[in-house]
């Protein structure tokens, strides 16, 4: 086994979850199974219970594992699937030490973190690399490892330390670090300045890891004199110095570490049992980005939402429309919209930022209500959803956003005035949506529905019966069946709604089929939105769901 492990310094965000997937692509690219681990030094047990805010989106894997949004990155890059161990914690290290030693399995021994809880890190990080993550349930020939935040926190101490001792543990030939840091070029001056990189580089090298490959996070490319320098006072060679610099997509990134030789490197640093040549799967990842940068044409898609001021919040949400407007040759134009200005005490309080979130609104090709917890914002987003429902304008509405299109048409069209969901009015007449059995209110983390589960569609005619096969939860409500918007799952609640018989595109889903869209296959019902919206859905669906004629 072989262990890449990516640090970051200089500042938080600046791109080691891509660098690390990219790192994954190029290396599975070659031939060789590759997994990933990321560590979060940050006490809570998993990504749960955070504010959007605090850390962009919760992801959700197959096993209901609720972790940080790198593991999606992950898997959208390396096409595969992990598990709720590969994102590790403080706090779940905390807690199985902490158990171990109630259980007395450290022999009256004095707990410390070091050894007991750096050993602990280690034997979590050999145990879940050896798990299988591809389809074809081979063990992994290479981890690549992500330790979150920046050298010098005081949280990630421990992990820093642990890895020190893990590089002995392991052997040099398997084990090499890739340190990510910022060079940044005040426009004061346009000069790139290496001292932060030097200062991080340094910093790490006092804690006892030397790094193998200086990734520079740069916005042009790295003039030589400062790859130089960098390579003189970070105790590397200029090779081993890698310009990441801003590109127009980030499927350019593996590309750029391909061209700089970081194959190469790999094999002779690490004994890499491949060989140096250009790769067939980066040829897909050079089209795509391409194409990315050739797309003429634009589909505005407005997205309702509660979290808009920091797009990490909808961060697979974004994924999944740009695969699915990758695959019908269209920009993707983004208008995100507060969903609490839609409504008319925004319109009493500030109406100029009433009317143009409206302006907005309609100005778009297609609407997306995604999903979102607490009431706020959800009279603006039924205001939107009634809207796409009138005028006929392409809709998806996910977790709460089918929720509350439930909600619309029963109080629109059936006429059940103030029908509404439990989770925001207890005491409706109507209860459209209630709480899922196995929901409990008064615990937070971990108690909704959660991972992959099967879908069964109970008609034939639908859109989605055509591209869905398998769907992820990470939901608190479903649906009650008594309302004949179509389909049900087999225990009984259900997880799509459609009203497609006299709308070009109005499709709610229960789950998160943004989980589990790629780049290269794009998650159905937002394939469906972007088709509808670019007006192509017509015709994909008549020459029998293909793009263009055979």
């Amino acid at each position: 086994m072989k262990y890449i492990l990516v640090t970051g310094g200089v500042i938080s965000g600046i791109g080691k979850g891509i660098i690390a997937s990219s790192v994954g692509t190029i290396l599975k690219s070659c031939g060789l199974h590759v997994t990933a681990i990321k560590i979060d030094p940050y006490i809570n047990i998993d990504a749960g219970t955070f504010s959007p805010y605090e850390h962009g989106e919760v992801f959700v894997l197959d096993d209901g594992g609720e972790v940080d949004l790198d593991l999606g990155n992950y898997e959208r890059f390396l096409d595969i699937r992990l598990t709720k161990d590969n994102n590790l914690t403080t706090g779940k290290i905390y807690q199985s030490v902490i158990n171990k030693e109630r259980k007395g399995d450290y022999l009256g021994k004095t707990v410390q973190v070091v050894p007991h809880i750096t050993d602990a890190i280690q034997e979590w990080v050999l145990r879940q690399a050896k798990v299988p993550v591809d389809d074809d349930e081979v063990e992994p020939q290479v981890c690549v490892i992500e330790l979150g935040g920046t050298v010098g926190d005081i949280e990630s101490m421990p992990f820093i330390e642990a890895f020190r001792q893990f590089q002995f543990k392991v052997k040099r030939e398997n084990f090499c670090n890739i340190h990510v840091s910022l060079v940044p070029q005040p426009s004061a001056t346009g000069e790139q300045k290496t001292k932060p990189t030097q200062n991080s580089v340094r910093e790490l090298r006092g804690l006892g890891l030397s790094p193998d490959l200086v990734v520079c996070r740069c916005t042009n490319l790295l003039e030589t004199s400062v790859k130089e320098k960098i390579s003189m006072f970070c105790h590397v060679e200029p090779e081993q110095v890698i310009c990441v610099h801003d590109v127009s997509s980030i499927y350019r990134v593996p590309l750029l570490l391909e061209e700089q030789g970081v194959i190469n490197y790999f094999c002779h640093r690490l004994n890499l049992p491949i060989e140096p040549q250009p790769r067939r799967i980066l040829t897909k990842w050079k089209e795509m980005a391409d194409r990315s940068d050739r797309m003429l044409e634009t589909c505005s898609i407005a997205l309702v939402g509660k979290y808009t001021k920091l797009s990490d919040s909808y961060a697979s949400v974004i994924k999944a429309l740009e695969h699915s407007a990758l695959a019908i040759n269209h920009r993707l134009e983004i208008k995100y919209i507060d969903c609490a200005d839609l409504e008319s005490s925004t319109l009493q309080d500030e109406p100029v930022r009433y009317h143009e979130a409206w302006q907005k609104l309609c100005s778009a090709n297609g609407i997306l209500v995604p999903g979102g917890f607490g009431v706020r914002g959800t009279e603006g987003k039924i205001h939107a959803i009634s809207w796409a429902r009138k005028q006929k304008k392409p809709f998806l509405g996910v977790c709460l956003g089918m929720q509350l299109a439930v909600c619309e048409f029963a109080r629109n069209v059936l006429g059940w005035q103030g029908a509404n969901s439990t989770e925001f009015d207890p005491d409706t007449k109507y209860p459209v949506v209630i709480d899922m059995p196995e929901h409990n209110p008064g615990q937070m983390g971990g108690t909704m529905r959660l991972g992959k589960r099967r879908t069964i569609f109970k008609s034939n005619s639908s859109i989605l019966k055509l591209i869905s096969q398998t769907s992820r939860h990470g939901n608190l409500n479903h649906a009650r069946p008594c309302m004949s918007l179509k389909y049900n799952v087999k225990d009984h609640s259900v997880c799509l709604v459609s009203l497609q018989f006299y709308q070009p595109y109005f499709v709610g889903v229960q789950y998160h089929p943004e989980f589990t869209s790629r780049p290269i296959k794009p998650s159905p019902p937002y394939f469906g939105l972007l088709l509808a919206a670019a007006g192509k859905l017509n015709s994909y669906l008549q020459r029998g769901c293909r793009l263009s004629p055979r």
